[in-house]
């Protein structure tokens, strides 16, 4: 390929581009000038060299900064060309300088934790309500943390010199509750701040542009978006992404070259699904907030394809009756889910502390999918039951017309 072509291909590349176009593209744009269409899977696990001086120089390299190797790969463990393609594309979405992929979200969330700690900052300020293991990893101390819980105005107070990390979710796990990320990152100074975007996803906020250093994912949701991946994901700058890979080096939390292959797949359609799940869900929330079986809603300002709402009766029946939508843990895929948090999602946190986040025992959790809004109200008030009699009247609701965000 000639100079000029050369310069024209990053010229397309570099280019501001829509999130719609990132989506497609990013992670893709040298396929075209290999003679490529669909992303390579890249299986190996390691990789021939004869240049050993070479290849331990790069190794060296790899072990001062925790860049990206130049040259060929080295080790699985080390690298993978197709899980590189997910990172570049989540980056660009996110609008970070890189991001690190893990075999899980907690397997990411474990890394960060643990670059922290190497720096002797073990202590960690957390608002809650997080997902249920995100919670019981920092209350456990598992890997030596130490965690301060408070609301959104008290983050600043709560700050120690051995501080490493802020830690929210925004819309939270499972009540959507909302952050000022804005506020939230000022109040931190120079602590990072965490935000855990796995509701949310890049479509409908980017932390990052709110004063987030570190942007975390549960991949297997939104972003692979089909219920047949497991991963995680930190967009980030450069510098912390190369203290997250020395971490994954040494712990071995990589993520298979199939999954980040589906991830990448799964990128190219996460705005179409998110903007039409989340469509649904509004109307699934507007006439849930209606109906006099329904003690409350819970639907995020910004939108989304998540809706939590709370009943009146018994919330293991509803989940004992729906037939058009699985009962199942997770969230994020194409199909609408429905669990209850108390028993499943949460019931690792202590019951106390999660009634204290507002996860009440009559919590239901819906993952809204792609199905007709009209089907998925079908399935919901059969699995209700029978309505009062007229003039029970809805006990509460936080927005009786929720709104989606554009």
């Amino acid at each position: 390929m000639d100079t000029t072509s050369t310069r024209a291909h990053d010229a397309v590349r570099t280019a501001p581009r829509a999130l719609a176009t990132e989506a497609v593209h990013a992670g893709r744009d040298d396929l075209a000038r290999q003679g490529l269409h669909a992303p390579p899977i890249d299986l190996s696990t390691t990789y021939p060299s004869y240049d050993s001086r070479g290849e331990a120089a790069r190794i060296d390299a790899f072990a001062t900064t925790g860049a990206e190797p130049d040259g060929p790969p080295v080790y699985g463990r080390l690298g993978n060309p197709t899980v590189a393609r997910f990172e570049t594309a989540l980056a660009r979405l996110e609008g970070t300088e890189a991001a690190v992929a893990f075999a899980s979200g907690m397997a990411a969330l474990s890394a960060v934790l643990l670059v922290r700690g190497s720096m002797g900052l073990r202590h960690v300020v957390a608002v809650r309500p997080l997902y249920g293991c995100s919670d019981h990893l920092l209350t456990a101390g598992l890997l030596g943390t130490e965690v301060t819980w408070t609301d959104p105005a008290g983050v600043a107070d709560a700050l120690r010199p051995d501080t490493g990390l802020v830690l929210v979710e925004s819309p939270a796990n499972p009540t959507l509750a909302e952050v000022d990320l804005r506020a939230v990152a000022h109040a931190c100074g120079s602590v990072p701040l965490l935000v855990d975007n796995t509701f949310a996803t890049p479509v409908l906020q980017r932390p990052a542009e709110h004063g987030a250093r570190l942007v975390l994912h549960s991949a297997t949701k939104y972003l692979g978006g089909h219920g047949d991946v497991l991963a995680g994901v930190v967009a980030c700058d450069e510098e912390f992404a190369g203290r997250l890979r020395q971490v994954r080096f040494a712990t071995g939390g990589v993520l298979h070259p199939l999954a980040g292959y589906l991830l990448l797949r799964g990128l190219s359609t996460l705005p179409v699904r998110v903007r039409a799940a989340s469509a649904t869900a509004a109307e699934l929330a507007r006439r849930l907030a209606a109906d006099p079986r329904i003690a409350r809603v819970h639907y995020p300002r910004i939108g989304g394809a998540m809706v939590a709402f709370e009943v009146h009766g018994d919330p293991h029946e509803v989940i004992g009756a729906v037939r058009l939508i699985t009962p199942a843990v997770s969230l994020g895929s194409v199909d609408t889910l429905i669990q209850h948090p108390a028993s499943i999602s949460h019931r690792i946190v202590d019951a106390d502390d999660r009634r204290g986040a507002g996860v009440s025992d009559r919590l239901l959790r819906m993952s809204v999918g792609l199905e007709d809004v009209d089907d998925l109200w079908s399935d919901l008030d059969a699995a209700l039951g029978q309505r009062p009699e007229r003039g029970a009247g809805n006990c509460a609701s936080n927005h009786s017309a929720p709104a989606l965000a554009n």
